[in-house]
């Protein structure tokens, strides 16, 4: 609060000296919901000044006194202009008008900040309407899914929403919800994320080029915002598919004033499933999601966040069975279950100092757990005997869970400045896996590694700096500590992006970003199981850390096209893997036992992307040439080998057409080299000295020997997805249909291989593929 008291001071004497300059600054929002809009431009034309909305809708903008035109625009949106004069601190809280309606339907083009102006590189965000335009798998919207669309970003398997983002692993993903980490961002063992596109307002993915702010990952950010809710009118959505259903309703508690929104997702095959079922089994699986946030404005000064999720897998099987031996009669029933998700609370308070200084104080709450079960009952009934009840059990579950404070300021002090700084304190509690074993028969019993506790803190300053026109930097550093069972790390990581424009409206672009990772993510190959156990640092596993450079070149032609081409080299290093046979169910030993440490990666490429982002038609053409190797002592020989994501070659196209009023087309195909894999190259009959039918001896067996670790590459992967939407007006508001093709063309991609024979006996290699062409259809309505 010292630091917050001094920065006032500072700023009054400021203006007292310059009392010439003023200060303009607000909110910038959606004119019919209130809805924050996320970067939207605020810029004056006169001397080419200007900033843009932070992740609240806030601005800040300082000028000299003078006839002041400001023009407000958005993507999307009708940019506004306000013209007034500037003699004193203003407050301007703007609001725009959507240029997307019923009945015009083409994006319009607006002034909005342009790619080669940006300090940033390696980023991209999405409009959640191009989102919800392209084709679906299975009918249902996936954010993940679009982002795997992006240069540098592969998907892993097939129908997977597993990000690999510039050669790094699934637990190097910084996912952020309302600014709070989730651990396991996927439903159906992959297939799906856990984020509902109707509740969300705004996506950003951060491949490189980090800004000092974010922390605790090595290859990428995805910050995702939730809507805030409509502060004028009730309103609502939702859509009926042939997996799951979903539902949003937001309005006002107090107009104006206090806003809300609920959002709910369920799949329910295993309820149409039910009555073909018999009455003694039971079994089934399901998903649900539930997204809530209140929004409340105390003053024009200070603004209240509540917002919450949560988020289930179960699978489960049950069965009762009935017999009789002689006069004894045994009931028996046996029961599985499995679930795995997510909770997370976020309270957040944005206060603004001054018009120059805004403020964000939030504490956080985020929790992942799995949970796998079993349980076997028997009663035993005799006449004249009194009943005999035996039982089994069994429970297996690991997790994480985080307990965190922030506070995040930003400070406007000329046009030229936006200067970033904060503080975080996590307190991490780690379940790497704990099995519990009741019966009986036996000793109640519990084995496994112990829960751990860590505590992690970190500090960041950053300045987003206009040196000249042409010259623009944002420099700053991120500084952490991490503290688990007496062992102690600390960190300093500088961050770099700068831009040079050019003539023609083209730019260059370098970066260099340090980062560190304090958790690691222990995980068994195949389908991103929710088996994957989170756990911390310590004295024998020590951080992940790498280190990123990246160079590019940026150009708009027209305010329409944006293209960008960057090359960039990442090393990676303390980077850890199950040992060979190792699993997450042995609980003889500890999980530190189980793995080989101090890997390192590297990983370096080209990224094309070429991007229309108005008119009738939008999308994008991407294009990745990139090379990721792995390299531990204990692994290969200690011989580097190629990364299980390594891919040559990705191609993306996603597009979106208008082709009538209230109807619209849209396209993706993308082309992928295929995954490296390990096969054996050699078989022969090896002796065992063991025991066997006939007694202890020597004994011959079929003995496999393998390659070089992922010296094979599968087969390569394409894929043509398809969608046609046509809506119509309503009384009550409209309903939308929607028909989606997966695989259009049917081709068998690979899913994984393995070893079978021919008609003669030979071995073979055979390919697995998992999803054929999938129509779907789906609709959807909105009030």
């Amino acid at each position: 609060m010292r630091i917050v008291l001094l920065f006032i001071f500072y700023l009054s004497f400021n203006t007292i000296i310059f009392s010439q300059k003023f200060t303009i600054s607000g909110y910038v929002k959606d004119n019919e919901s209130s809805e924050s809009l996320i970067g939207a431009s605020i810029f004056q034309p006169k001397n080419s000044l200007g900033t843009t909305a932070n992740a609240h809708g806030f601005y800040s903008l300082t000028l000299p006194s003078d006839s002041i035109t400001l023009v407000y625009s958005y993507v999307g949106y009708q940019p506004i202009l306000v013209k007034f004069k500037l003699v004193n601190d203003t407050v301007i809280n703007a609001t725009m008008s959507s240029a997307v309606t019923l009945n015009e339907i083409v994006v319009t083009s607006t002034k909005a900040e342009e790619i080669h102006e940006s300090t940033k590189m390696s980023s991209f965000s999405v409009p959640i309407e191009q989102i919800k335009a392209l084709p679906a798998f299975m009918g249902e919207v996936d954010i993940f899914k679009i982002l795997q669309l992006m240069p540098g970003v592969q998907s892993g398997n097939e129908g997977s929403t597993g990000l690999y983002v510039r050669g790094g692993g699934a637990d190097q993903n910084l996912i952020l919800l309302d600014d709070v980490p989730i651990y396991n961002a996927s439903h159906l063992f992959g297939f799906f994320s856990v984020f509902n596109a109707d509740a969300i307002n705004h996506v950003e993915l951060v491949k490189g080029g980090f800004p000092a702010r974010y922390g605790g990952r090595l290859s990428s950010v995805i910050d995702i915002n939730m809507k805030d809710g409509d502060m004028k009118k009730i309103k609502g959505e939702g859509s009926i598919g042939i997996i799951a259903a979903k539902a949003t309703v937001e309005g006002p508690i107090l107009k104006d004033k206090t806003s809300f929104i609920f959002s709910a997702r369920r799949t329910y095959i295993d309820l149409l499933a039910q009555p073909f079922i018999q009455s003694q089994n039971s079994f089934g699986y399901y998903f649900y999601d539930l997204n809530l946030k209140f929004n409340h404005i105390i003053n024009p000064n200070n603004r209240l966040y509540l917002s919450t999720y949560l988020g289930d897998d179960k699978a489960y099987a049950q069965s009762k069975s009935s017999y009789g031996s002689g006069s004894i009669q045994y009931d028996e029933k046996d029961a599985f279950g499995l679930k795995w998700g997510n909770i997370i609370t976020a309270m957040r308070w944005n206060h603004v100092f001054h018009p120059k200084l805004f403020g964000n104080f939030s504490a956080t709450y985020s929790r992942y757990l799995f949970d796998i079960s079993q349980n076997f009952q028997q009663t035993q009934t005799q006449a004249n005997l009194p009943t005999k009840n035996l039982y089994y059990q069994n429970q297996y579950f690991s997790g994480i869970r985080d307990v965190a404070t922030k506070v995040d300021l930003e400070y406007f002090p000329t046009p030229n400045h936006l200067v970033r700084f904060g503080l975080q304190g996590i307190a991490h509690r780690f379940s790497p896996g704990v099995l519990t074993i009741a019966s009986s028969e036996r000793i109640d019993s519990v084995a496994g590694a112990a829960i751990t506790n860590a505590f992690e803190i970190s500090a960041y300053a950053e300045d987003d700096w206009k040196i000249s026109n042409r010259l623009k930097a944002n420099f700053g550093l991120h500084a952490s500590s991490f503290s688990v069972e007496g062992q102690h790390y600390n960190s300093l990581q500088p961050r770099l992006s700068t831009r040079l424009l050019l003539a023609n409206d083209f730019a260059i672009k370098a970066s260099f970003a340090t980062m560190t990772q304090f958790i690691h993510l222990l995980t068994n190959a195949g389908l991103g199981l929710p088996t994957d156990l989170w756990v911390p640092s310590t004295a024998k596993v020590k951080p992940q850390q790498a280190n990123q450079w990246a160079f590019g070149l940026a150009k708009t032609y027209k305010s329409e096209y944006e293209f960008s081409a960057e090359v960039y080299y990442k090393t990676m290093n303390n980077l850890i893997e199950y040992k060979n046979g190792a699993s997450y169910l042995s609980t003889d030993e500890n999980w530190q036992d189980k793995v080989v440490v101090n890997g390192q990666g590297k990983s370096y490429g080209l990224e094309l992307l070429l991007q229309k982002k108005t008119g009738v038609v939008t999308g994008w053409l991407g294009y990745t040439l990139s090379k990721s190797l792995r390299q531990f002592d204990e692994l290969n020989f200690g011989k580097e080998f190629p990364y299980k994501y390594d891919r040559r070659h990705d191609v993306s196209i996603a597009l979106t057409r208008k082709l009538k009023k209230r109807m619209d087309f849209s396209m993706a195909w993308v082309f992928g080299t295929g995954n490296a894999i390990t096969l054996p190259v050699e078989n022969y009959e090896g002796a065992s000295n063991a025991i066997g039918s006939l007694g202890r001896g020597n004994y011959y067996q079929d003995v496999t020997f393998y390659g070089d670790r992922n010296s094979y590459r599968m087969n390569s992967y394409h894929r043509l997805d398809l969608s046609f939407s046509w809506w119509k007006d309503k009384k009550w508001g409209q309903r939308k249909w929607t028909i989606s093709i997966y695989n259009a063309y049917s081709q068998k991609n690979p899913f994984y291989m393995d070893i079978s024979r021919d008609n003669s006996g030979n071995k073979k290699f055979i390919q697995f593929s998992l999803f054929p062409i999938l129509p779907s259809i789906s609709y959807s309505f909105k009030f």
